[in-house]
């Protein structure tokens, strides 16, 4: 989530893509306050969903790519990863939580979400940057690869002891929330871990070997971008359509929503092929994009994490309104558990599709003027705890 370190570097489709994906997953975000469930029951519930699945790929793989373009021009970019990684941890377990929830019971409830594991990979990677960018891509290619192949061991192994302190510390490396929340104090305390250590420390190990093709010649680029997006695109096609192997749910046969229904904690070999690849493969088309909609997206993406810390607390405020002109009061709901292993939306609740995107819509703009702002402020000065920001 990190800029590029210079404008000179800048490639304008990363930023136009980094911008799409932070639109998108606004979507996602209102969607938790709506009362809607993720994915399903209907084709228009699952889309609004899916949709929203490319933004967490292509968040930590372009982080990746922007701390190899940061290293092309400092000189201190472990250090950087370091302590940049630091400061997202802390701020996902204090701002941004306090920003979901709306309340300070940090005694019964934490999140480690995607700002976590962008943290952690970060000061991973710190130490990783210090290897040749082939090493490190490699590293990052197995992990997504191979990781498949041991989860449902380790999976079945947590499941068989789930409280221990080994069990907690699989939870944080790979098994996440499906085998329940890490339990401590006695006191019904939770920590929700939604994005664990793999596979994203792949994704972004990945993404910074990207970054030697980001740099290379405009035709070079535009060709291997091309190669490798639709090759992961083909390749998701071949082992989700055969049930060869990437995914511990398997394909049905039976719908194209069951196709796409990949899984993303821990995000899958299918997943992040499917998220990943055309996406990839879409950045040479989006270097010739003009017009309002590619600058307005521009603008977002050369400020993400900027975007990222404003647009949870302003789609919870929106929620808060809502529910006081919808049902004559601030839903208690809305100050519970957000948004995992928060109770079922009360009767009556639950919004309409069509409320769920006007209100996105409605958070969208001001985040924009404030995103445009911000942005012609980090263009006209270098302080360097903008870089934090």
């Amino acid at each position: 989530m990190s800029e590029t370190a210079a404008s000179g570097s800048r490639v304008g489709s990363i930023d136009i893509v980094r911008g799409a994906v932070m639109v998108l997953m606004a979507i996602d975000h209102v969607r938790v306050y709506s009362g809607l469930p993720a994915g399903g029951p209907s084709p228009g519930i699952f889309f609004t969903r899916w949709v929203t699945h490319f933004c967490a790929p292509v968040f930590v793989f372009l982080a990746g790519t922007s701390a190899f373009l940061y290293g092309r021009s400092h000189r201190d970019l472990s250090r950087f990863l370091l302590t940049r990684g630091t400061w997202l941890v802390l701020l996902e377990l204090t701002v941004i939580r306090v920003g979901w929830t709306f309340n300070f019971d940090f005694a019964h409830y934490m999140l480690a979400g995607v700002i976590w594991v962008i943290g952690w990979s970060m000061i991973l990677m710190a130490a990783l940057v210090r290897l040749p960018v082939s090493v490190v891509g490699a590293t990052g290619l197995l992990i997504i690869a191979a990781h498949n192949a041991v989860g449902p061991s380790i999976v079945r192994w947590v499941s068989e002891s789930p409280d221990g302190a080994v069990a907690a510390l699989m939870k944080v490396l790979y098994v996440g929330f499906s085998a329940g929340p890490i339990s401590w104090g006695g006191q019904g305390g939770a920590f929700m871990v939604l994005y664990s250590f793999i596979p994203w420390i792949g994704v972004m190990a990945a993404g910074y070997a990207f970054g030697t093709i980001i740099v290379s010649p405009p035709e070079r680029r535009r060709r291997l971008c091309l190669a490798i997006g639709l090759s992961a695109t083909v390749l998701f096609v071949v082992l989700r359509g055969f049930n060869l192997y990437g995914d511990p749910r398997p394909w049905n046969g039976t719908s194209l929503l069951a196709f796409l229904n990949t899984t993303k904690y821990p995000a899958s070999l299918s997943f992040l092929l499917m998220t990943l690849g055309p996406v990839i493969g879409l950045l040479p088309i989006l270097e010739t994009a003009r017009g309002p909609v590619a600058r307005w997206l521009t603008v977002f993406g050369r400020v993400p994490f900027f975007f990222y810390v404003l647009h949870i607390p302003l789609i919870h405020v929106l929620a808060l309104i809502v529910s006081k002109v919808r049902l004559g009061e601030v839903s208690p709901w809305l100050f519970a558990n957000h948004p995992m292993g928060n109770p079922d939306a009360p009767d009556g609740y639950m919004w309409s599709l069509a409320l769920l995107y006007a209100v996105w819509a409605a958070a969208i703009v001001p985040l924009y003027f404030a995103c445009r702002w911000f942005a012609d402020l980090k263009a006209r000065r270098s302080d360097w705890w903008l870089s934090y920001l």
